[in-house]
């Protein structure tokens, strides 16, 4: 039977696609407790993707770098947290940080994934099938609320857009000669791990039979830690170290959260390895090819492909031989499996649909 909750907090303090995939629950708690003050806690690097969510009242933020750092500031944000007198935590990302930081606060129910990382402090702990990659992540989230007597069919992400980075996106466009009817494709040659990023000759394949067939204009987008790997695959281009004057823009390392969420509601299309930019454009409404070079039980297509119609996935072939302790060594072999031709195929699919 659902409880009388009146002050719920919403744990979510993971990547980009993790928090957007939570925003179907968010709604979902909203309708099933209209009058309740719903919170959310994430971290720094994805607020602003929530900052203006019609179904929320507040976001927290846990900034484990800077002012919660170490166990002063952990105790800091304790206390914080304790005077708003929650009554209800759901917890998705149930790390010890996040189910320590609960109990001490004081939530007297905390609903959560029962694991090895203090899941014991949880009151409602639930069994964690998300490895086995049977569902989408948007739906266990969903799954897990069931818990609290509501069930919620719809599955429809929001994102916040603010309005600083808008007029951000307005400017860049008009500096860089973007005009309205160009076509405009961003590439994200990125991903957390590298087993799961396509090869750069691949992408660089990819952006310079673009420019020839479809006579648009490419950006590269993704953070710092991939501005060495744009300018690699921007060099393998034909033509780009010589030309393409204003058809190719490198944005890597240059655009916040915020900032890249407003770009890509401008662009007709995103090519992506599997990672949070795709949540970022489908949830925007822009057509999205998401590339998986890993198609595992937890890490498939199944569970974190982008939702949407205008969406199309490349997988490589199931494959579970390949081990999550070697990840983050190399690029996954099956990502040679992926071809150019491919991902073009798909392109042209959504252009059609577009």
């Amino acid at each position: 039977m659902k409880k009388n909750f009146k002050n719920i907090l919403i744990v979510r303090t993971d990547r980009i696609g993790d928090v957007i995939l939570t925003t179907p629950s968010i709604a979902a708690l909203r309708k099933a407790y209209p009058e309740a003050r719903i919170s959310v806690l994430v971290s720094p690097g994805t607020r602003d993707l929530i900052a203006g969510n019609p179904y929320i009242d507040e976001v927290l933020v846990d900034d484990g770098k800077k002012a919660h750092r170490g166990l002063s500031g952990f105790l800091r944000l304790v206390t914080a947290l304790k005077k708003k007198h929650f009554d209800l935590a759901v917890v998705f990302h149930t790390k010890k940080r996040t189910n320590l930081l609960c109990v001490l606060a004081g939530i007297p129910y905390r609903l959560g994934y029962k694991n090895d990382k203090l899941g014991f402090f949880l009151t409602h702990p639930v069994e964690d099938t998300r490895h086995r990659g049977e569902k989408h992540e948007a739906q266990y989230c969903l799954d897990l609320l069931n818990h609290l007597g509501i069930e919620a069919e719809e599955i429809e992400v929001h994102i916040s857009l603010q309005k600083e980075s808008e007029a951000w996106a307005r400017q860049w466009l008009s500096q860089n000669h973007v005009a309205a009817d160009d076509r405009l494709v961003a590439v994200h040659p990125g991903a957390s791990d590298p087993s799961k990023r396509w090869p750069e000759a691949c992408f660089a394949d990819l952006i310079g039979r673009l420019l020839e067939r479809y006579h648009g204009k490419v950006v590269l987008i993704g953070d710092t830690q991939i501005h060495e790997t744009a300018g690699k695959i921007l060099a393998k281009i034909p033509g780009v170290s010589m030309g393409h004057p204003g058809r190719v823009f490198d944005l890597t390392g240059q655009t916040s959260v915020s900032q890249l969420a407003s770009l890509l509601k401008r662009c007709n299309l995103l090519i992506s390895n599997d990672s949070g930019p795709v949540h970022v454009a489908a949830g925007v409404g822009t057509a999205v090819v998401s590339i998986f070079t890993r198609n595992q039980a937890g890490i498939n297509p199944e569970r974190w492909r982008p939702l949407g119609k205008k969406t199309r996935v490349i997988s490589a072939p199931y494959n579970d031989k390949v081990s999550f302790a070697k990840a983050g060594n190399a690029p996954s072999h099956d990502s040679e499996m992926i071809t150019t031709e491919q991902v073009l195929e798909a392109v042209d699919a959504l252009f059609k649909l577009c």
